[in-house]
């Protein structure tokens, strides 16, 4: 049996290079192919989605690895709510899901293990 981790990612990544960390970790852990990887953007984090997010702390890691978390069967999300989704422009290389704060419950209730950065 595959487990789920989730990776919630809530730390400004204009002040801090957790964001980045955290992705560069999901990405190696997702790799293995034995444990599915999901993230979830909150907050400020949200912006780590952004055409831009090169420019932010560790930004390089946002693009080299965030794409390979769908290829290997992980999803990333957003609440549909965040303010900070308005104020960003998504990357055209990246897809990302927009849930409802009670998807997004359920989403860490039913992962087998949760991250926080």
């Amino acid at each position: 049996m595959v487990r789920n981790l989730l990776i919630r990612v809530e730390s400004d990544p204009r002040e801090s290079a957790r964001p980045a960390e955290a992705v560069r970790i999901g990405a190696g852990v997702g790799a293995w192919n034995k444990v599915k990887v999901h993230f979830l953007f909150a907050g400020p984090a949200v912006m780590c989605l952004d055409e831009f997010a090169d420019e932010l702390k560790e930004g390089e890691l946002f693009a080299q690895y965030l794409p390979s978390i769908a290829q290997h069967g992980g999803r990333i999300v957003v609440e549909e709510s965040s303010a900070t989704l308005k104020g960003i422009q998504p990357t055209s290389a990246l897809q990302f899901e927009k849930l409802s704060s009670a998807e997004i419950e359920r989403m860490q209730h039913e992962a087998d293990h949760v991250m926080r950065f």
